[in-house]
């Protein structure tokens, strides 16, 4: 700016006057000088080397509480501030669903109060598993993660000749498979872990065919995304036949939420999937055990609502340390 000023040679009150009122607007207030992405030019972005995202505050409670996390950044079109420390840990709570999910997202990775050039992403959140594949408070990485949404769903009584009525219909969104480098060491710094488990989570297990006695465990399965909690044997088996649809036949579905494929796609679109981790720990089974009622079962309590919460922060954290020292 000095060079502007000797070139139209202005009278040295007025260059002074100029040169004070440039250097205000240079530091003033993010409110007053900030951009669409809601920072001010004089702030340097925050280097994020990995990214934790939650669906909402129970399960961004255990981050917050066991980590240094003093940086509150606010950002236009988010869900919530994003919290961080300045050794690159920042966790984002995006809210539940896929449409909180994808602009929660969408506005997080596009500010540029970020630098995510190097960052890596890891889903930690809770989810619901079918009693063949999973148990209550397990933990799984998924290397597919498949949009049980996107179709036709029909009722199989009036479809009888459509196999679990769903028609699979193209869509870019409608699949991923991760990383599977990374899921490979997520899974291998992992699977050795005790997990944390409940008495009552043990009871409810009894119920079920094959679920006495077992306890908390790390996995590699795959997860599907829908927006409807669904409940019940037949809804578990239309999922798996979805997740062989899209995968062809290479996928097993162990876990179900409502956000993961919306993460992937805005992530995909940008360039960074190829650093996605996927982490789900269940809170419920997916459907009745024998003698139960679906309206039963979605009224029960699991026991595992604390002990998925606790183990997505257990399991999650001890990746997210080891990326940060990498």
């Amino acid at each position: 700016m000095s060079g502007i000023l000797r070139r139209w040679r202005l009278p040295l009150g007025i260059a002074g006057a100029l040169a004070a009122l440039l250097a205000a607007l240079a530091t003033a207030p993010a409110s007053t000088a900030a951009g669409s992405a809601g920072r001010s030019p004089g702030h340097r972005p925050i280097d994020v080397e990995v990214l934790v995202i939650t669906m909402f505050q129970a399960e961004t409670a255990p981050w917050l509480q066991n980590e240094s996390l003093p940086l509150s950044v606010e950002v236009p079109g988010a869900y919530s501030p994003v919290r961080c420390n300045r050794q690159g840990l920042c966790v984002l709570t995006t809210g539940m669903g896929k449409s909180n999910t994808a602009a929660t997202m969408t506005a997080v990775l596009q500010s540029s109060r970020f630098d995510f050039d190097d960052a890596y992403f890891l889903s930690a959140g809770i989810a619901g598993t079918p009693p063949s594949q999973g148990t209550l408070g397990f933990a799984a990485w998924a290397r597919w993660v498949v949009d049980y949404d996107l179709g036709h769903h029909l009722l199989t009584e009036e479809a009888p000749d459509i196999p679990h009525g769903y028609q699979e219909m193209g869509a870019e969104s409608a699949v991923f498979r991760l990383n599977d480098r990374l899921v490979d060491l997520a899974y291998r710094l992992t699977r050795d872990m005790e997990l944390t488990d409940s008495e009552v989570s043990q009871e409810v297990r009894s119920h079920y065919p094959g679920q006495e006695g077992v306890e908390p465990y790390v996995a590699v399965c795959d997860t599907v995304t829908g927006d409807n909690y669904w409940s019940g044997a037949g809804q578990s088996a239309r999922a798996q036949y979805i997740t062989d649809l899209r995968t062809e036949g290479q996928g097993t579905y162990c876990t179900t939420q409502m956000e993961d494929n919306a993460t992937a796609t805005v992530l995909d679109r940008l360039g960074l999937l190829d650093r996605y981790l996927n982490l789900r720990t269940a809170s419920n089974f997916d459907q009745p055990y024998p003698g139960q009622t679906v309206s039963e079962h979605l009224d029960s309590n699991s026991g595992a609502f604390r002990t998925s919460v606790t183990n997505a922060y257990l399991v999650g954290s001890r990746v997210a340390d080891h990326l940060l020292r990498r």
